[in-house]
Formats: structure tokens, sequence, C-alpha cells
């Protein structure tokens, strides 16, 4: 029980930094660096959060926290893409908003009950004839040994995590189409001679990742810690950011390398929790510093740095310039 105890608890903690990654790694396969990431995360969780709350139904949210976020990344879309201002200097302006914003929104939301996401095989039961037969399979899948609940027992964020590591993965790399968004990250000025829409493709991988992002935020609000917490992506964001160049820009890298901080983050709650001589603000940094040590590891090595990384990765494009 214990180590499926540790499972869950990992996987509910890699979730949000894993869907913030994989939609980053769409959007700087397309080219552009979104630093953004952090605000559209905070405000998928206020949105996610306050909707759920007023309407009472954490379905409701769910889309509230994914529709945030695609609106917050089309605010940076235009203006990196349609303006063609500073990518990084947008990105890290519209998370400082995103932070203000939210914590506006959500000064109504303090210390309000919150309304948590049901697991699968729970929503599942409100679905007319297939639902209660399927939901039977599921629970009865859960009461397996060791795995039984981390297989078949959790969230639908959760599946829909999985679902779009696989999913990008056979885009980029098994479509047309992904070869394509590949292209324009590549080289965007032949991209364009060849006729390819560039803006049009990045626009739409930015409402990717925003939307990505967002429903990383709904779920930190809905289902890690149910409630609104001023700021409480904690730098979650960053990791994110991070973890597309741990994974150099691989999808399933990215898999591996959520897991691998998820473990980081609940090995240190743990630690406090068994009364290690450790001073607990310590422990609380250990994933930031975990970060900072992958990314100084992996900048040592040049040719590691510059594997799959996309040539023309936050530089503005404007057609016919």
């Amino acid at each position: 029980m214990l180590f499926e105890s540790v499972l869950i608890t990992i996987a509910t903690a890699a979730t949000p930094l894993l869907l913030a990654a994989i939609g980053e790694l769409v959007v700087e396969r397309s080219g552009v660096l979104n630093l953004g990431v952090e605000g559209m995360m905070v405000m998928g969780a206020v949105c996610g959060f306050g909707a759920a709350a007023l309407t009472g139904s954490p379905w409701l949210g769910v889309l509230a926290a994914v529709a945030a976020g695609s609106l917050f990344s089309l605010l940076f879309g235009f203006l990196t893409l349609s303006i063609a201002t500073n990518q990084v200097a947008t990105g890290l302006s519209l998370t400082l908003l995103g932070l203000g914003l939210s914590s506006m929104i959500g000064e109504a939301f303090v210390g309000s009950a919150g309304t948590k996401l049901p697991t699968l095989a729970a929503g599942l039961g409100a679905v007319p004839v297939v639902g209660p037969p399927l939901q039977n399979l599921l629970t009865n899948l859960a009461e397996l040994p060791l795995i039984g609940r981390f297989l078949f027992g959790q969230d639908p964020i959760f599946y829909i995590s999985i679902l779009l590591v696989v999913g990008v993965a056979w885009f980029l790399f098994r479509t047309r189409a992904g070869l394509t968004l590949r292209s324009v990250g590549d080289n965007h000025a032949s991209a364009h001679a060849l006729g390819i829409n560039v803006l049009g493709i990045r626009y739409l991988a930015v409402m990717f990742g925003g939307a990505c992002a967002g429903l990383a935020g709904g779920h930190l609000s809905l289902v890690y810690t149910p409630q609104w917490v001023e700021n409480m992506t904690a730098g979650r964001g960053w990791i994110a950011l991070a973890l597309v160049v741990f994974a150099s820009w691989r999808p399933l890298r990215v898999l591996a390398g959520a897991y691998l901080f998820g473990a980081v983050t609940i090995g240190q709650l743990h630690a406090q929790a068994m009364g290690f001589g450790i001073p607990s603000q310590l422990l609380s940094a250990m994933p930031y510093l975990a970060t900072i040590l992958v990314l100084v590891l992996i900048s040592r090595n040049r040719r590691l740095t510059l594997m799959n990384t996309p040539a023309s990765l936050g530089q503005p494009f404007v057609p016919d310039r």
C-alpha cells in the first residue's frame, strides 16, 4: 500500500509539470520561446477554481482553465508574432501580469471550499448506458495489488497528460503536419519560401501550449490541492521550461523528466515528515536546486545542448522583411 501511495503522489505532483512541459515543447519546436508559462498556469489555476466554485462543476472548471490559458497565449502570440516583440521580454512580462491578475481575481476565492475533480471511474458513472459498466471495470481494476490505483484510479487529467505525450510524439515524428511544424522551428525563412504559413502554424502551437499550461494550472487547483492560494504554481512553470531543455525537445524524455522531478518534490515532503535533521527550507528548495543542477550539467556538454534545439528558436519572423 505504501508503494502504491507513493506512486500516486508522484503522479499527482508530476502531472502539472508534464502538461506544461509538453505544451511548451510544441511551442519551442515551432521556433517560439514562451517564458510566460508560469503566468498561464496561474491564470488557469484561478479561473479553473473560480469556475468550479461558482458553478459547482469541476468539469466546467477544467474547461475554464484551458480557456484561460489559451486566451493568455493569444495575447502572447499577438505581441510576439503579429507585432514581433522580443519573445523573452514579452514572456516575462506576461508571467508578471498573470501573477498579479490571478491575485486580483482570486482574492474573492481565498479560503473558499474547493470542488475536487473526481477520479475517472467516478466521472464515468454519470455517463448514460456505457458509463456504469466502465465504472465497474475501472473500480475492479483499481483493486489490483501494487499498481491498481496508480493505473486505473487516477483523475482524468492524469490520463490526458499521458495521451498528450503519446499524441505529440506521434504528431511531431510520424505526420506531415508535424514535419512542417519542425521545419518552421528549424528555418522559418526557408519554410516561408516554400509557401508554408509560418505565423499561422506558430499561432496554433502557441495556443496549444497555452491550453496545456492552463490545464496544468487547473490540475493544481482542482486535483493537487483543491483550493485557491495566491501564487500556488510556486515556480512550476519555470521547472516545465527547464524540463523541455532537459529532455532535449523529445516528448518521451519530457515524460521521464516530469516524473523524476515529481519524485524529487514528493521525496522532500516525505523527508520532512520523517523528521530528518535538515532545515525544512532546504528540503522545500530541493526541486528547484535539482532544476539548476540539471541545467548546469546539460550546459557543460555543448553537443547535448544543441541536440534537437530548433535553429530558429526565439527569433522573430516578419514575412518579406
